[in-house]
């Protein structure tokens, strides 16, 4: 095995490495997605309160 033999194989493996990670994470996102399609409305839906002014510095 020369040097450039054993680099195109370590490449090749790390390319299918990242290659299934990057599936992994489109089944992923893909779950995520059939929950809850845009969770941005989610957000809006909350009301916001406002901070409280009833502590002893706020005077």
């Amino acid at each position: 095995m020369t040097m450039n033999d054993w680099r195109a194989e370590l490449r090749l493996e790390l390319e299918k490495l990242v290659y299934a990670a990057i599936l992994d994470e489109i089944g992923q996102l893909r779950l995520a997605y059939e929950r809850d399609p845009d969770p941005a409305d989610d957000i809006s839906e909350q009301v916001i309160e406002e901070p409280s002014n009833n502590w002893p510095a706020a005077d």
